[in-house]
């Protein structure tokens, strides 16, 4: 397999997983320019023109993030329980992520105004402090096991403390300590972005 990712961009999330799941692959980068590190023109592999994509190896190309963390989880047998609410709730976290929290960064990607920053980190520390909740005591988002929820939040939070948006301490902390989890650490040392 092949993952085409952007270092620091939400295909982190699919990277960790990827890492996390043991399964073989290479990495091709994606520049802000949309050609690859090889010189491809990056919308001949993927027409919507960003990352994440991830080649299956056949030539089919799949995208979205959460199609990919899900194949990575089914293919591998990992980061998500075969059955039950544990399940169902990883899911249910990582798409809140992937449409409530990944487009609440808007304003900041795309030259908002200071007022629609402002008003987005309202609305993005609201939601951030749904996960919070959630999170409680445990070590990861849903138990104490990587999830693909966590390969996800944990590039939300890294975003969040980039670009200056508050979170709940407990979320602050999550974030410091999921930086020491293998994968997590590996990709981030393999973007260059550690």
């Amino acid at each position: 397999m092949i993952l085409y990712y952007a270092p620091g961009a939400c295909s982190q999330a699919s990277h960790i997983a990827i890492v996390a799941a043991e399964l073989p692959h290479r990495l091709i980068k994606v520049g802000r320019d949309r050609r690859t590190e090889e010189g491809a023109d990056f919308n001949l592999i993927n027409p919507k023109g960003y990352t994440p994509a991830l080649d299956l190896g056949d030539g089919t190309i799949l995208t979205e993030n959460l199609a990919i963390l899900l194949y990575i989880a089914e293919r591998s047998g990992k980061l998500l329980a075969p059955s039950g609410l544990e399940r169902w709730r990883a899911l249910e976290a990582t798409a809140f992520m992937t449409s409530e929290i990944h487009k609440g960064f808007t304003p900041y990607f795309r030259n908002g105004t200071e007022a629609e920053k402002a008003l987005a980190a309202q609305g993005l520390y609201a939601r951030f402090e749904t996960l919070a909740h959630q999170l409680g005591s445990q070590r990861c988002l849903i138990g104490e096991h990587l999830t693909i929820a966590d390969c996800y939040l944990f590039v939300m939070l890294s975003w969040a403390a980039l670009l200056g948006v508050p979170v709940p301490v407990s979320l602050s902390d999550y974030h410091e300590r999921m930086k020491a989890e293998p994968a997590i650490a590996h990709a981030l040392s393999a973007e260059g972005v550690a």
